[in-house]
Order: C-alpha cells, then sequence, then structure tokens
C-alpha cells in the first residue's frame, strides 16, 4: 500500500488499539491487543521454534481421541487465523489503520486446550492516506511479513498443505472485508479471489479459494478446499461454506 503515515487518532488511543474494534467488531478487543498488555503472550518466533507449537496441538488432540493430525492442525489454525485476519482488516477498512503484524514482533496467548486465546501486537500502528481499495496492497504486508511465515510451520509440524492454509486465510478475510459493509469492499473481496495473478505479478494464493454460487434463489459463499472439520468427532459442519457436498448438513 502506497502510504503516508500520518499522527494516532487520539479517538483511537482511548478506545484501544482501534477504533474499529466497536459495535459488531468489538470481539476484536479480546483477539489482538498491544502485546504490553497480554501479560502471558510468547514471541511467535520462540512459539513455532521451539516446540511449543506441536505441544500446543498436542494438548488441543487430546480432546478428539487421536483424531486426525492434519486435521486437528487445520482447526487450531481457523482460531489463529482468525485473530490474526479479521482484526487487521477490519482496522484498515474502517480506520486506515495499518497494524504491525509482523511475524518477528508479535507474541500469542493460549488457553488451556491448547488453542490460540489472543494475540500481540507491539503498537497501534499508523494512519494511512490512499486509496484504500486496492485489496492486494492493503494485504501485501499481511501475507508478506506474517501469513507466510505461519503457513510454513503448519505444514512442516501441522501437516496440512499450504493451500489449504490459504483457504483458511481466504475465509476470514473475506468475512472481514464484507462485514465493513461497503460495496467497493465488496468488489475487493471478489477481487481478492478472482485474479490468478496479484498486480505485482506474482501467482495470488488467494486465487479461486472462495465461490459463491446461486443456490435455491440466495447467494452462498463456498470453500474450495475443506477445512477438514469433518474428521473430528463433535465439530459441527461449516453448513453452505463446506466444500464437500455430503457435509454440508451435517
Amino acid at each position: 500500500m502506497t502510504t503516508n503515515a500520518i499522527s494516532m487518532p487520539e479517538t483511537a488511543v482511548a478506545k484501544g488499539l482501534s477504533a474499529a474494534f466497536a459495535g459488531p467488531h468489538a470481539w476484536c478487543n479480546e483477539k489482538m491487543l498491544l502485546s504490553a498488555d497480554l501479560v502471558d503472550g510468547i514471541p511467535l518466533t520462540e512459539f513455532f521454534a521451539s516446540g511449543a507449537f506441536d505441544r500446543a496441538l498436542s494438548t488441543y488432540a487430546a480432546s478428539f481421541e487421536g483424531g486426525d493430525r492434519r486435521a486437528v492442525a487445520s482447526m487450531w489454525s481457523l482460531f489463529y487465523l482468525s485473530s490474526l485476519t479479521i482484526p487487521y482488516v477490519v482496522a484498515w477498512a474502517l480506520e486506515r489503520q495499518v497494524l504491525p503484524i509482523s511475524f518477528d514482533q508479535m507474541t500469542v496467548a493460549l488457553s488451556a486446550d491448547g488453542l490460540p486465546r489472543a494475540l500481540g501486537v507491539p503498537a497501534p500502528g499508523e494512519w494511512s492516506h490512499g486509496d484504500g481499495q486496492e485489496i492486494f496492497s492493503a494485504l501485501q504486508p499481511l501475507m508478506d511479513e506474517h501469513l507466510v511465515r505461519v503457513i510454513a510451520h503448519l505444514k512442516s509440524v501441522g501437516g496440512i498443505a499450504p493451500k489449504l492454509a490459504w483457504n483458511n486465510a481466504a475465509v476470514y478475510i473475506d468475512y472481514a472485508l464484507r462485514s465493513a459493509g461497503t460495496e467497493p469492499l465488496n468488489d475487493q473481496a471478489d477481487a481478492m479471489t478472482s485474479l490468478r495473478l496479484m498486480p505485482n505479478g506474482a501467482p495470488n494464493p488467494f486465487f479461486d479459494c472462495l465461490r459463491h454460487e446461486d443456490e435455491d434463489g440466495a447467494r452462498v459463499c463456498r470453500r474450495k478446499i475443506c477445512c477438514l472439520r469433518y474428521l473430528l468427532p463433535g465439530i459441527p459442519s461449516c453448513g453452505s461454506l463446506c466444500a464437500l457436498p455430503n457435509q454440508r448438513n451435517q
């Protein structure tokens, strides 16, 4: 994103990490905090390199009595990626606030079941000018400075394919853009998954991850790759979003 940093708005300081985290997005306050306020947070570099991630997956897997390891890792990633991508996109979409989400500078705190409870960032970031509507410019820091790194760990430790992890991330980015409630952002959500190449010429990892189809007179969003939740007992189907027809009503 071509940006010109401007001074931090006092209203955003008064309301916490982002003024965007209010109303229907207030829950983001519990998922992304300043690292200084996440007192039990562990630096991500330490968490993923020390074996703590492997132990977290094993703790979470104990809930499913030997459930498929890839499905466990995929479900774990849903909690992580939603906590990362939705606050980031909401802050950008509603406040033009670019949160500092570099993998090397963030922390993570876990719940007792091994799932990520919250993520910590070092600062509130910067507020930017610019067109604000070119989705790949907005997502580039998220993709290059964070998603690429965590998706590599999801593959090496959790055993899930990068295409699955990118699809998991795409679901939440699409949701965050559409829930911001403006038609241009709906167009950008469509562009995110419909373009084979990004504007810089690089392959788009989100290409074709989601498809919006008409079904029984309604427009539904559908994943390309299943998140594997059906392999874990007690986890409900994601309904019409599921890539597998036989799992949509389970």
